[in-house]
């Protein structure tokens, strides 16, 4: 086969195609640079897979791979926080209010109580991606997966409660072994997923005889309520009880005390007086007498003190030039 060759007038090539080679080498280095790099985000991770297989795990920031769909990359969101409704859903979770979905999911929300009860509950399942390997690789489907299996654990911890468990005291049990019981089922299946709550939200009776259930919550509501009230009532009662009834009787110990205390240094008193007494009889009764005296006389006021043998006892309170004197005292 004959090859034709383009030549210009001087018998060399034309200038456009001697560029394009170094132009489609250009272009290619260019399109190997820009599909080399990535950027990860900051709640996020990225998993990248080589013909399929796992590589690596990439940081937030901007990294480097292999282009032409030899490296995948697979952004997982492991700082957000997931949620999966059960028996209702969200429309809209806008400001200022939320909107639902008028739609009914009776497949989720109506379960079997352990009393052999039906009761429709709402619930949400909240997790976090813990493992982003094992959330891509482990299990074909993980969030329908966790669906299934949230909905079969409700259903078994639901079972083993009364329907007013459930309706009333019973909803934080539920929560706490549905919280428990699932995280056990996620990791046996190595889903990399990390259980945050599960919450309990409406919780109804059927349509059939909710009117009497809400009789039987509010009534237990109330019962609630008095029960709080009278506890209330006791506990500032009861306190205040005990310690009127401590001080009263430390008041008692302590005039017991005082009362102990002060016959005993009568007494003591006493025995040393009449021990002086004994070994000088007369000294003791004068000096008793004088002691007495010297209490005695100042609680007096005004007083007047004579002599036994004294006979004219008015010109003493009558002074020379007739004016009366002074009655202070004298002998």
């Amino acid at each position: 086969m004959a090859r034709i060759t383009v030549l210009g007038q001087d018998g060399a090539r034309p200038p456009v195609l001697r560029w394009i080679v170094p132009g489609l080498l250009l272009l290619a280095a260019l399109v190997f640079l820009l599909t080399s790099w990535f950027q990860i985000e900051s709640d996020a991770v990225g998993v990248v897979t080589r013909f399929g297989k796992f590589i690596r795990i990439e940081e937030p920031g901007l990294h480097w791979k292999i282009p032409f769909g030899v490296e995948v990359v697979n952004e997982v969101a492991v700082k957000h926080v997931n949620k999966a409704e059960f028996g209702f859903r969200t429309a809209a979770s806008r400001a200022p209010r939320t909107r639902y979905d008028e739609r009914s999911f009776p497949d989720e929300s109506l379960l079997l109580t352990g009393d052999l009860n039906a009761a429709e509950v709402e619930w949400i399942v909240q997790y976090r991606i813990s493992d982003p390997k094992n959330y891509l690789f482990r299990v074909r489907d993980p969030d329908n997966t966790l669906r299934d299996l949230a909905r079969a654990v409700m259903s078994s911890v639901v079972g083993d409660h009364s329907v007013l468990e459930v309706l009333t005291e019973g909803r934080r049990s539920v929560n706490e072994e549905t919280h428990a019981e699932l995280q056990k089922l996620v990791d046996l299946y190595e889903m990399g997923m990390t259980i945050e709550t599960v919450q309990l939200q409406n919780v109804l009776p059927p349509d059939k005889v909710r009117a009497s259930f809400n009789d039987v919550n509010q009534a237990e509501q109330e019962r609630a309520r008095t029960e709080n009230e009278a506890w209330q009532e006791y506990n500032k009662t009861i306190p205040l009880a005990e310690g009127e009834s401590l001080k009263v009787k430390q008041q008692a110990e302590g005039y017991a005390v005082d009362r102990v205390n002060r016959a005993t240094g009568e007494t003591a008193r006493f025995l040393a007086l009449l021990a002086e007494y004994k070994k000088s009889p007369e000294v003791m009764r004068r000096r008793l007498w004088l002691e007495t005296i010297a209490r005695v006389l100042p609680k007096l006021g005004r007083k007047v003190v004579v002599d036994d043998d004294l006979k004219g006892v008015l010109p003493l309170f009558t002074g020379a030039d007739g004016s009366a004197a002074p009655t202070g005292g004298g002998k």
